[in-house]
């Protein structure tokens, strides 16, 4: 019966969402009032369960979610990802350039979400396309792969940091293996698919498609950009502090050596709030002032990343509220039972849920959150490591992105492609990185 009310409840939020064209927050919230009350849950309790589930999700997201939304904007309005994409285009040359994307793609990524890379980033790609005379979805392809695979694997972006948060996990684990899994997954959705659709979409790459609905573009002589070392190294820069203070953490724990004040140290530079507080100030001297920026251009452009993330958030705590009705009104219990002594492992599990719920719901980040309240109860009777429950639930949340994911349409419009292409191109692209990134997460369970 819990099921079947969760199946009542997400249809009513597809419903409401794509019927009745009601804001996603609202709709979220509206289906938790719903669910609970169908639930049988107490009055007096459903309110505060909703309080909680979504002060909880933002306590732990809002700080790395705004810092990293600042440290995007200031990279990308200083020119510094014109200057990182157009050096690695130079560097790779003209025989090797969907690498290059790739390369230059995968770098800002990891400081841009999705949607924001894929238009700062689109521009660049229809620039290479015009100057080497290319199809823009050879080049396209490669990039909207790799801007995926960070946003589905790698923190600070929401999805990965979000379920992080709600599984108890590492995040420099996550960030760690989320590399691992990461690099092969986009080797194999970018490259090596854009052969692929080659074959099954031919005249898809003979389209010019358009950005005109992009407006007028800020675009930088690359003189007046900041230099390629310092670009990488602040749009990398929260990376490699994680990273630094998770492969100290796990040397510690496999050589065994004693706890001190500096190993602490290093511990709280490399958490994921610090580490993006720190790479945010980097980057309002590097990105800003020492190009002689003022203070007040630099911190602009900090405001407008905020305004830009504003409902992002509130659908993030939306998702985190229906999330923790689910927990409260049992149906997390109710599915542990149900897999109780199950040889099923919460790695496939995971994956598996959230695959359902990215299809029915289309977007990502909820498909995550949703799937977070149905697995927590059963993690207490494995020993599973947490952080690759949290990759495989990034993989299957980005799963098939149909009409109901924003993805879809930008790519279809910006590509100038059908629907049929659309689905032969960009759904079978998140596809294949959800099920590439399922099995290189599986092949990791047998060594971590």
């Amino acid at each position: 019966m819990p099921l079947f009310i969760v199946a009542l409840g997400i249809l009513a939020l597809l419903g409401l969402i794509m019927g009745l064209k009601l804001n996603t927050f609202i709709s979220l919230i509206i289906v938790s009032f719903g669910v609970a009350l169908a639930l049988g849950m107490p009055m007096d309790q459903i309110v505060k369960s909703i309080e909680a589930g979504l002060g909880g999700t933002l306590g732990h997201l809002a700080l790395i979610f705004g810092l990293g939304a600042m440290l995007g904007r200031l990279i990308s309005d200083s020119g510094g990802a014109q200057r990182i994409a157009m050096t690695l285009v130079n560097k790779f040359g003209e025989k090797n350039i969907q690498w290059a994307v790739v390369a230059a793609s995968f770098i800002i990524g990891i400081a841009l979400f999705f949607e924001v890379g894929l238009v700062l980033l689109i521009p660049i790609v229809f620039a290479i396309s015009k100057e080497l005379k290319i199809s823009i979805l050879f080049v396209g392809i490669p990039m909207v792969a790799a801007l995926s695979v960070t946003h589905g694997f790698l923190p600070p972006h929401p999805g990965p940091t979000v379920i992080a948060g709600e599984y108890g996990a590492n995040l420099g684990e996550v960030l760690l293996y989320g590399f691992i899994v990461a690099v092969p997954t986009v080797i194999l959705a970018g490259p090596v698919f854009t052969k692929l659709a080659k074959k099954l979409v031919p005249d898809s790459f003979n389209k010019t498609g358009s950005i005109a609905s992009l407006g007028d573009q800020k675009s930088f002589k690359l003189e007046e950009t900041p230099g390629f070392g310092i670009s990488v190294f602040t749009a990398m820069l929260p990376v490699i502090l994680m990273s630094i203070a998770t492969i100290i953490t796990l040397l510690q724990k496999t050589i065994g050596f004693e706890d001190n004040h500096f190993l602490a140290i290093i511990r709280f530079i490399g958490d994921a709030s610090t580490a993006m507080l720190i790479s945010l100030l980097v980057a309002v001297y590097t990105m800003g002032l020492a190009r002689k920026i003022p203070i007040k251009t630099v911190m602009d452009s900090c405001t407008t990343a905020i305004t830009h993330i504003g409902m992002m958030l509130l659908i993030i705590g939306g998702g985190g509220a229906f999330k923790q009705i689910l927990i409260d009104g049992g149906v997390g219990d109710y599915v542990a039972e149900l897999f109780k002594g199950t040889a099923l492992s919460p790695i496939l599990l995971a994956w598996m849920i959230a695959a359902l719920l990215r299809i029915s719901l289309g977007s990502a980040t909820v498909a995550a959150l949703t799937t977070s309240g149905l697995v927590i109860p059963m993690l207490g009777q494995s020993d599973v490591n947490l952080a690759l429950v949290v990759l495989a639930t990034g993989a299957g949340s980005v799963i098939a992105s149909h009409v109901n994911d924003a993805g879809f349409w930008m790519f279809k419009e910006y590509f100038g492609l059908s629907m049929k292409e659309t689905f032969a191109t960009w759904t079978l692209l998140e596809t294949i990185i959800s099920v590439a990134g399922l099995c290189f997460i599986l092949l990791l369970s047998l060594i971590v």
